[in-house]
């Protein structure tokens, strides 16, 4: 019986120890990490993206663009998805069409002013395509972290934004 018994406690330990090694060392989806974020937006460590039109940079973790990406599924999935725009075909979030926007969108403070007061393509008046995104809804963090996720697809996503994405 006592060998049985330390059998089954052997076994045991062993599993549990197996478990907690397989746990520890999972890739980063562990740690709340997106594949998608890994694999196609190339960041597995802090990535640099521009803040402002003078050029200044911010590091965006691989758990921020993760968090970004979230919300873009959970809020702009719907009439974004893959980066173009469903009621407007014209304009979508490819980093040209983000430059070419006036004032440009192509930086983090810009898309923020952008979702925290969506106006039209030309920048002359409100639009109601996108909804208003009020810090109520979404915090600084998160707001700037949802325009990460968009900046860092635009610049390196296969396809985002044009009708080849993801081939």
């Amino acid at each position: 019986m006592l060998r049985r018994w330390f059998s089954v406690r052997t076994l045991l330990t062993v599993l549990a120890a197996s478990l907690i090694l397989m746990v520890s060392c999972l890739p980063a989806q562990a740690a709340g990490n997106d594949a998608y974020v890994s694999r196609y937006l190339k960041a597995t460590e802090p990535v640099p993206l521009e803040v402002d039109d003078q050029g200044n940079t911010r590091l965006f973790s691989p758990e921020d663009l993760s968090a970004g990406k979230r919300l873009f599924t959970q809020s702009c999935l719907n009439c974004h998805v893959g980066g173009v725009t469903l009621p407007d075909p014209t304009v979508s979030l490819s980093l040209s069409d983000l430059k070419g926007a006036t004032p440009p969108r192509d930086h983090i403070n810009a898309l923020v002013a952008y979702f925290r007061q969506p106006m039209t393509y030309d920048g002359s008046e409100p639009t109601f395509w996108c909804r208003e995104v009020p810090e109520s809804w979404m915090s600084q963090e998160q707001v700037e972290n949802l325009a990460a996720f968009v900046l860092r697809a635009a610049q390196k996503a296969p396809g985002w934004g044009t009708e080849t994405f993801g081939l």
